[in-house]
């Protein structure tokens, strides 16, 4: 079950679905399979794989590390974890 984080200003948000949103889907580009995500309001970072399997593990593993980021460090904005 996905963590429910309610924010000092009272806000509720779900940093498993913050974190899908923030990665693109795959697309193949020549030969090539592009992802990006963003990391930051001015931080987005683009992937490249010749293997389509590589990106998907990798995409999933990036914004398995991005749940994990929001989760723990938004500079002391949670307030507490609602389940």
């Amino acid at each position: 079950m996905t963590k429910i984080v309610e924010t000092l200003s009272g806000t509720m948000t779900n940093p498993d679905k913050i974190a899908m949103g923030s990665a693109s889907q795959i697309r193949k580009e020549g030969a090539f399979y592009n992802f990006s995500v963003r990391i930051d309001v001015d931080d987005i970072r683009e992937y490249s794989f010749t293997d389509r399997d590589r990106a998907e593990t990798m995409r999933q593993v990036l914004i398995g590390h991005l749940k994990e980021k929001l989760k723990t460090t938004q500079n002391g904005l949670h307030k507490k974890i609602v389940r």
